[in-house]
This record gives C-alpha cells, sequence and structure tokens, in this order.
C-alpha cells in the first residue's frame, strides 16, 4: 500500500496535485467547452445541430455508463496505470475529433473513446489523491481537483468562444492532445497503490450498472424533447406517460438489481464491482447525497446564467465567459483557502455554510432579474454561487474517501463520479424544463391578455407552443417575425411578451435550484462534524 506521505515533499506534491487537476479539467472542458460553437460543428462536419447534441448526449451516457465498471479497473490493474490508460485513450479521441470529417467519426472520437478515457480517469483520481496525500491534507487536494472541474466548465464557453471566433474549434481538441501529453508525462510522479488480488471480473454487474445508469441517464436526457410525466405532442409514450418516466424507472430497477446481485456476489466471497455495505455508511452516503445536490444547483446554474446573458442581454461568447469568471475566482479561493486557514474546521459546518451559499446566489440572482437589468447583476450571486462551491468542494471529497479504508478509493470514486453526473444531468434537465414551461405559460398569458393581438392569432400560438415556447433573443424573434410577414401590432406585443416570459422562465429555473439547494440543507447532519486524523485502516 502507497503510503499517505509519498508526495509530501512540497515540490513534488505540487506536481502530483497539478497533474490530477489537469485531468479532472480536462474532463470537465468537454462538457461546456463547444456549447457555444454547435452550428459551427455542425457545418463542418456536415449534420445538423441536433446531430451535434446528440454527441454531447453520447458523451454524457458512455461516462454514466462506463464509470462505475472504470473505478473497478483501477483497483484491479492499478489506480496511476488506469488513469494512464484512460489519458491515452481519451487523447485518441481527442485526436480523432479534431481531424473528423463527420459524424459518424465525432461521435467515435468525442463521444464514446473521450467517454471511456473519462470513466477510468475520474475515479483513478479520487483514489490517487487518496493514495498521495496525508488524511489532514486531503481537504484541501480535493478542493484544488473538485474546483479545478468547476472552473473549467465556467471558462469553458470562453475558451470555446475565443477558438471558433479566431481560430477554430478543431483547436480545442487538437489543445486535449498536448495537455494529455504533458500529463502523461507528468502522470510517472504519482505515487501508486499496488493492484488487488486478480479476481473474477463481475461482468453480470458491470452490465447491470451499465444499462441502469445508462437507461436512467439516457431518460433525463431527453426530457426536454418528451416531457416528464404528461407526454409532448408527437413524443413517444405508454399508457398516456411519457417514455422519460418509464426510463428513469426502469433505470432505477436495474440498479436496484444491480446492487442485489453485488450482495449476493459478496455472500460468495466474490469480488463485487461496488460492495453494497459501503452504502450503509452514513458518512458515504451523507457525503455522495451531498456531492448529488452540489452538480445538479452548480450544472443548472450553468446553464441558466449563460442563457441569461447570451440570449436575452446578446452578449458574444467572450463577453459571458468574462462574466463569470468571478464565480471561478471565488470557488478558487473557498476550495484553497478554507483548508489552509481553518484545516481543523468542522466539515458539517462548512459544508452547510457552503449550501446556504448557493441558496442565496439564487435567490438574488432570481430577486435581481428584471428587464432593466443588466449583465452587472450576475456579479453578486455568482460570487456567492463560488464560494458555496468552492467550500464544498474543500471537504466532500475528502468526506467520502476518509469513510472507507483506501483500498476501496477506487470504487468510492466510480460511485461518486456516477452520483455527480446523475446530478448534472439531472439538474440541467430540470432547470431547462422547469424554465422552458414558465416561458411558455407566460408567453401564452401575456398574448391571450393583449387586446392588440386577434383571437385567430393567439389559438394559433397555443396550438404551436403546445410542446413548448423556444428561448429565443429580440433578435432571433423579430427575424421569424419579419420573415412570417407579421404586422406591426402583433410583432410589438409578440417582443414584449417574450421581453417578460424570458425572465419569468429564468426565475422559474432558479427557483428549482434554490428548492434543490433547501432540501440539501436536510442532509448536512449525515456530514461528520470532526475533520478525519486518525491513520489509514
Amino acid at each position: 500500500m502507497a503510503s499517505p506521505s509519498t508526495a509530501e515533499g512540497s515540490a513534488k506534491a505540487r506536481l502530483v496535485l497539478l497533474t490530477l487537476a489537469s485531468g479532472q479539467f480536462l474532463m470537465a472542458l468537454d462538457s461546456s467547452v463547444m456549447n457555444v460553437s454547435i452550428a459551427t460543428v455542425a457545418e463542418d462536419v456536415g449534420t445538423t445541430v441536433t446531430g451535434i447534441q446528440g454527441a454531447i448526449t453520447a458523451y454524457t451516457l458512455v461516462m454514466a455508463m462506463f464509470m462505475i465498471p472504470g473505478g473497478k479497473v483501477g483497483a484491479l490493474i492499478g489506480r496511476r496505470r488506469a488513469f494512464m490508460i484512460g489519458c491515452c485513450i481519451y487523447g485518441v479521441g481527442s485526436f480523432i475529433t479534431a481531424i473528423a470529417p463527420n459524424l459518424p467519426v465525432l461521435l467515435l472520437g468525442w463521444a464514446f473513446l473521450e467517454g471511456i478515457g473519462a470513466s477510468l480517469i475520474l475515479p483513478a483520481i479520487v483514489a490517487l489523491v487518496a493514495g498521495n496525500f496525508a488524511v489532514e491534507r486531503r481537504p484541501a487536494a480535493y478542493g484544488l481537483v473538485v474546483a479545478a472541474g468547476a472552473v473549467a466548465i465556467a471558462v469553458g464557453p470562453l475558451i470555446g468562444g475565443v477558438a471558433t471566433t479566431y481560430f477554430s474549434w478543431r483547436w480545442v481538441f487538437a489543445g486535449e492532445v498536448v495537455v494529455v501529453l504533458a500529463i502523461l508525462v507528468l502522470a510517472r510522479r504519482i505515487a501508486d497503490a499496488p493492484p488487488g488480488e486478480r479476481r473474477s471480473v463481475d461482468y453480470v454487474g458491470a452490465v447491470l450498472s451499465a444499462l441502469g445508469l445508462g437507461i436512467f441517464v439516457y431518460g433525463v436526457l431527453r426530457s426536454d424533447e418528451w416531457g416528464w410525466f404528461q407526454p409532448k405532442p408527437d413524443a413517444p409514450s405508454w399508457i398516456g406517460v411519457s417514455l422519460t418516466t418509464w426510463l428513469m424507472l426502469a433505470g432505477l430497477l436495474l440498479v436496484r438489481l444491480f446492487l442485489h446481485w453485488e450482495g449476493r456476489v459478496v455472500e460468495k466471497g466474490g469480488d463485487p464491482l461496488v460492495d453494497p455495505g459501503m452504502l450503509r455508511n452514513k458518512q458515504l452516503t451523507g457525503g455522495l447525497t451531498m456531492f448529488f445536490f452540489q452538480y445538479l444547483v452548480q450544472m443548472g446554474v450553468f446553464f441558466v446564467v449563460p442563457l441569461y446573458l447570451s440570449v436575452a442581454l446578446g452578449l458574444s461568447a467572450l463577453e459571458t465567459g468574462a462574466r463569470l469568471l468571478p464565480l471561478s475566482v471565488s470557488l478558487l479561493a473557498a476550495a484553497t483557502l478554507i483548508p489552509r486557514f481553518l484545516p481543523d474546521i468542522s466539515p458539517r459546518r462548512v459544508v452547510r455554510l457552503g449550501t446556504l451559499a448557493l441558496l442565496a446566489g439564487a435567490v438574488v440572482l432570481m430577486a435581481a432579474l428584471d428587464a432593466g437589468a443588466g449583465a452587472e447583476i450576475v456579479t453578486l450571486p455568482l460570487l456567492l454561487i463560488g464560494l458555496g462551491m468552492g467550500a464544498l468542494a474543500s471537504q466532500l471529497g475528502s468526506v467520502t474517501v476518509s469513510a472507507v479504508p483506501q483500498a476501496q478509493s477506487a470504487e468510492v470514486g466510480g460511485v461518486q463520479n456516477a452520483i455527480t453526473n446523475l446530478g448534472a444531468s439531472i439538474g440541467t434537465a430540470l432547470a431547462g424544463s422547469i424554465m422552458i414551461g414558465a416561458l411558455t405559460a407566460s408567453f401564452l398569458t401575456n398574448v391571450e391578455a393583449n387586446p392588440a393581438v386577434p383571437d385567430s392569432v393567439k389559438n394559433q400560438a397555443t396550438v404551436q407552443l403546445q410542446s413548448g415556447a423556444p428561448f429565443l433573443s429580440d433578435v432571433q424573434l423579430k427575424t421569424a417575425l419579419d420573415e412570417a410577414g407579421t404586422s406591426p401590432e402583433v410583432a410589438e406585443a409578440a417582443m414584449s411578451a417574450n421581453a417578460d416570459a424570458r425572465l419569468d422562465g429564468l426565475r422559474a429555473a432558479l427557483a428549482i435550484l434554490a428548492f434543490a439547494a433547501l432540501i440539501a440543507l436536510f442532509f448536512t447532519q449525515r456530514i461528520p462534524s470532526t475533520q478525519p486524523r486518525s491513520t489509514e485502516p
């Protein structure tokens, strides 16, 4: 077993931390960097925007499906080896994506290979932090690693905007190959725990976990098109219920079967992917629950705020990215300074204060949204949200890993990243669904109340917007109205209704995120009140 003090030399410790944080940054960057360049990518590879959105969805699905088996691979072959193999696969995927001439090649590189690579890298990072840093230094180490991922999501639109505007989106993926090569060179300095005893691989468990998580996440990702419970017009359904609901239920059933199967494997003395006994650990489940809510709120915010800045206010990708920087600054400050200056503070207290900061940021932003508001209103809320995310990042990784013996850190890494993936998917989908639902209702209400709009137009709007009104900027809507030959009176009413509806939709999305943060407060009791200090079990 590697000694926790292996990376205690300050220079080596910084190098190890830089390497692992770079890996986390790279994995998170792919989730956000291309969102501002979807149309350009689609044109370059000869497909539609829907095709590129499908590739993004497929990347998320592959990660969700293979995250738990990926954690077990690290336990069997060694965490550092799994990390480096994952980086190699990810680098090959990035290279293929950079030169992709069409959508199938893009799917192979971006969605499949990068997704497989990420499922090996992310669980290994959790285990390698545990193996390279003593217990008392882990909060700071985990804080920086998690912060690197969150910063990547925040600056992703900025990087994507710069690359697409001045160079090409392909250079982003070419740059990822260079970063992967640098990580592979630096990874040789990382201390590794020896692989576990070679035992038979639990293929049944791998299939059940992959199908369960994959089906559940796929259902969540399609909720915007299909509806959560009541099916949207022309959306698939069964006995009047949206297919989203059935897929989520099927996914949960398969996850339950997976846990039951893993229990049988343990009873027979086998080697499970995940020991179900771990999930009876109050500290571990508390940390995992908070991870889920953190990523739900976090990704919901990263969905809502850029929409406000880029669509409602018309800011460019570069300007939008710049407005997100306060969140990155406060996040990094909290993640690094809390463990450094308050090493003995209660994790429970930090997590509670961090969750309250997330709640306060969402509420302040919701209150500040107004027809005459500008981009400056996001600064204070983003500072608060960044502080909350940084506070959680500084504690949760150490909380989950210290709850189990170090030998199980890779398995914990797989489960932890599966949970964060679920939280991120649900957060984005939930915020989007609530926003579109509120926007549609507000738009139709405003149009109905406007006497300048003829009844025929009102009826037509009601029918055409059954699936939800699109989130359009004033320029986009004006162009559409001009092309449709709409009268000036109706166009003015539609523009006014759209402006009000956009804000109502954004407020509704922020309200559900604030509510999620409020619910999370009830689970903070499961977080320990003292920092882990004991030697490794």
